[in-house]
Formats: C-alpha cells, sequence, structure tokens
C-alpha cells in the first residue's frame, strides 16, 4: 500500500492506495503536468483547472480504449491462440 501527499492547484491532503508509492508519484507527476497544460487556458481558477485537466485525461484515456492500443505483447497472443487451437481441437474431438 503506497501514500501520497498531494499539494496541487492551492489543496494539500494525503492518500493511501493499493499501489507502490513510486506509482501514485509518477501519476501525480503526470496529472500535475496536465495541470500546468491548462492553467493556460482556464487562468487562475483551481476548479476549472482542475475539471479541464480531469477531461483531458479522459479524453486520453477513452482514445487509447477505442484505438485498441493496449493489446497484449505477442508472445501473450501466441500462447491465447496456441491454447484456443487446443480448446478446439479438444471440443472436435470429444463431438465426434
Amino acid at each position: 500500500m503506497g501514500t501520497l501527499q498531494i499539494n496541487i492547484l492551492g489543496t494539500s491532503f494525503a492518500i493511501q492506495a493499493d499501489e507502490s508509492n513510486d506509482y501514485l508519484e509518477t501519476l501525480l507527476a503526470y496529472y500535475s503536468q496536465m495541470v500546468k497544460q491548462v492553467e493556460n487556458v482556464a487562468g487562475a481558477d483551481a476548479l476549472k483547472t482542475a475539471i479541464l485537466a480531469g477531461i483531458m485525461l479522459c479524453d486520453e484515456l477513452y482514445k487509447e480504449k477505442i484505438s485498441g492500443k493496449q493489446k497484449l505483447p505477442s508472445d501473450e497472443l501466441n500462447e491465447l491462440e496456441r491454447i484456443t487451437l487446443s480448446l478446439i481441437q479438444k471440443i472436435d474431438t470429444a463431438i465426434k
């Protein structure tokens, strides 16, 4: 379980999550980067900045999801194909 102290947009609080501290720090750094990009558009309004950064991150996630970029590595695909073909063969044998 990791802990993270968040200091962003004039707000400070701590969280705990079922992830490592390094992972949480990486997420915060990425979010902070997104916030800095948005601050140029939203100005000093922290709520607008946080909302726009959240929407931009959702946009990234959704585009990744629909584009299918979260594909399995080829070795995992090969293993899945081997297992699938084996199961098909066993089913064919069982129904004959």
